[in-house]
């Protein structure tokens, strides 16, 4: 009798529990925005642009992260134990990982549940070094000088045999199950910084690498807060909650200046995370559908406001009125970033270091009108580039000047004759100083604010009497046609993974060609500046450093330094939580999403 009436009530339980259930499982929380760059991959080894790091940051896990809200920028351990063993000389790192992290399940794994151990670490940090891969951020890990690990790469590049990696090298090598070590030649005081990155120094298992091959950009594991659900390429990426993401909470402090992230704090603390169930990010390349997009309610989040909108948007800088009464959250940042148009520096027509090649690119520059470039096409969201380096990253000088963001066409004409580059046969056009003709071809894509910038370029070049075509692609074509020096010139962003602005130098460090330095610039005097300020401490000396590295790089004009952008996000009243950290790539794990209010306000 007791039994069947146990019975009973537990049917009549299940019964009024099953339709709460059915309920949550229908409706999961979801975070949904756009990119307007499509994305080229999600191997941390092989990408190197911002929108694929984006997403590898959620699913991959450095050693460090930084912290979400903290001002100024700080870093914590993210799979260490603690904060790494710093050598006093700044050449010995250990790293102690902390037990009990799991990747995300996949078949490489063969059923069996795969716990993060250090070795993890050393073969996803030597896979920069294997050729196989192509990686655009090998220039890192070389700058630091690993011990034996660029004399290994270099051996491998002259036999052309497979990478060794169970060959023990004493600049990255594994201690014991759970420590591992690297040992640089030189100082290296800011290290650390590197390895906050999960989309270049998350851990990558083995088997996986195994499994996958040369599809490894389609088949992301990590120990992250999301795993890869689905992917359309160019179309919309689909990330999941990893199940099998360690036990973390949402454990942030506010600056007491900042009311967004206080009320963030306020609304998410001891919050489990992630706290969404999925994240999907389409790609929509024109800016005015991505607007609409968001402004219909079809997204979450707008990252970065489009420049054609901001007077609408965000009049004065403010967040105007229509949007304020719908409680919209606007987060205004500046981008630690640079826009600029390289010149490939091995190019016949605009590279090479010889007087009339420096005064052609630098003719080039003074001719472009970056105050009306930043007034008309970005629409006042952006300041004139002095130098490479940014704001918000050491090193960068509000009081620095140089000629970078000068507009003189009465100049640039005045050095293109001196220099023989004057128009003979009559047609209206420039030759070259032997009398060939002088053409620039400039690699673009078809968005708007692309097409708007190419538009300038051409205006401020036909005054000088100077051709420019456009040679049209995909950004991932482009990225692969510039990474192997193969375009003249093509105008694109560098954004700092870092509060430090080395990682602008490196635009111009000769080693990194193909990597970060798409220009290929190779100056021995810059190459020795730059290499002397890695190796100092913060202070005058480095600065003094990095500021003539700057005042080089605009003398020989690599690449016109066009802008550091002014970036506003907006969020819909339902995000709770969201806020920016420029050095932090994800922000996915720290928003919530309130569904009732989504289902009352939105779509």
């Amino acid at each position: 009798m007791r039994r069947g009436l146990t019975q009973a009530l537990l049917s009549l339980l299940t019964l009024a529990c099953t339709p709460a259930f059915a309920a949550d499982a229908a409706a999961p929380k979801v975070l949904r925005y756009s990119f307007r760059v499509a994305e080229t991959g999600f191997d941390p080894a092989q990408i190197s642009d911002l929108y694929s790091r984006t997403v590898a940051a959620a699913i991959f896990d450095a050693p460090l992260e930084f912290e979400f809200l903290a001002r100024p920028f700080r870093f914590r351990a993210s799979t260490l134990t603690e904060l790494p063993e710093v050598s006093a000389d700044y050449r010995t790192f250990t790293f102690h990982v902390k037990p009990g992290i799991y990747f995300a399940d996949d078949p490489a794994f063969k059923g069996r549940k795969r716990e993060l151990v250090a070795a993890d670490y050393v073969y996803s940090w030597k896979r920069h070094y294997d050729p196989r891969w192509k990686s655009n951020n090998l220039y890192i890990l070389e700058k630091a000088n690993l011990l034996g690990m660029n004399e290994l790469r270099a051996e491998i590049l002259a036999s052309k045999k497979p990478f060794d990696y169970d060959r023990e090298v004493p600049g990255l090598r594994t201690l014991d199950k759970y420590t591992f070590q690297v040992k640089t030649a030189d100082p290296v005081p800011r290290l650390l910084y590197e390895f906050t990155d999960g989309s270049v120094w998350g851990a990558v298992a083995r088997e996986v690498v195994e499994m996958y091959g040369d599809k490894m950009m389609e088949h992301p594991v990590g120990t992250g807060p999301f795993r890869l659900a689905s992917w359309r390429r160019s179309s919309l990426t689909v990330l999941e909650k990893n199940p099998n993401f360690r036990e973390m909470v949402y454990a942030e402090e506010a600056p007491a200046d900042d009311p967004i992230a206080q009320a963030a704090v306020a609304a998410n603390k001891g919050k489990r995370l992630p706290i969404v169930d999925r994240v999907e990010i389409s790609i929509i390349e024109q800016n005015q559908p991505r607007w609409l997009a968001y402004l219909n309610g079809e997204h979450d989040v707008l990252w970065e406001v489009p420049p054609e909108v901001a007077n609408i948007a965000l009049p004065n800088n403010q967040l105007a009125p229509n949007l304020r009464k719908k409680h919209m959250t606007m987060v205004r940042y500046p981008r630690a970033d640079v826009s600029y148009t390289y010149f490939n520096m091995e190019d016949a027509v605009v590279g090479g270091y010889t007087p009339e090649k420096v005064a052609l690119r630098r003719a080039l520059s003074l001719a472009m009108d970056i105050d009306k470039e930043i007034r008309l096409v970005r629409r006042s969201q952006a300041i004139p580039s002095q130098g490479p380096i940014a704001p918000s990253t050491w090193g960068y000088d509000p009081n620095f000047k140089t000629e970078m963001s000068d507009y003189d066409p009465a100049r640039a004409k005045a050095l293109l004759d001196m220099y023989g580059y004057v128009d003979r046969d009559g047609d209206g056009w420039r030759e070259l100083p032997d009398g060939s003709p002088l053409r620039l071809v400039q690699a673009t894509q078809t968005d708007s604010l692309s097409r708007e910038l190419a538009e300038q370029w051409k205006k401020n070049m036909d005054a000088i009497g100077v051709r420019m075509d456009f040679r049209m692609a995909q950004w991932p074509e482009n990225l692969k046609q510039a990474s192997a020096g193969k375009l003249q010139m093509w105008q694109v962003n560098w954004s700092a993974g870092a509060p430090d602005g080395e990682t602008f130098l490196s635009l111009g460090y000769g080693p990194s060609k193909g990597q970060s330095n798409k220009s290929r610039f190779d100056l021995p005097a810059y190459n020795k500046l730059f290499e002397l300020q890695k190796k100092l401490p913060d202070g005058p000396e480095r600065q003094a450093a990095m500021d003539e590295a700057q005042r080089i790089f605009v003398a020989y004009m690599p690449q016109k330094l066009h802008a550091h952008r002014i970036w506003t996000d907006l969020a819909q009243p339902w995000v709770i939580g969201y806020h920016r950290n420029v050095f932090l790539r994800e922000f996915f794990k720290y928003v919530d999403i309130d569904t009732d209010m989504q289902k009352r306000l939105g779509k």
